[in-house]
């Protein structure tokens, strides 16, 4: 897990209370355990936080 993907995310959030950024995605203990063990760049829930995506298309 050396790749840093997750800070690019957009599902990574800051959480207040948490004190840190965390994923924002719902998923439950396996696919947490799947995702961990083979690593960041894999995650099928990855969203490039992208502010200009949506004004390309146009």
């Amino acid at each position: 897990m050396a790749d840093n993907a997750c800070d690019s995310c957009a599902n990574n959030v800051y959480d207040e209370e948490y004190g840190g950024y965390i994923c924002a995605v719902n998923m439950d203990e396996d696919e947490y355990y799947r995702i961990m063990t083979e690593g960041r760049s894999k995650c099928p829930y990855y969203t490039a936080d992208d502010d200009y995506f949506l004004a390309r298309k146009q």
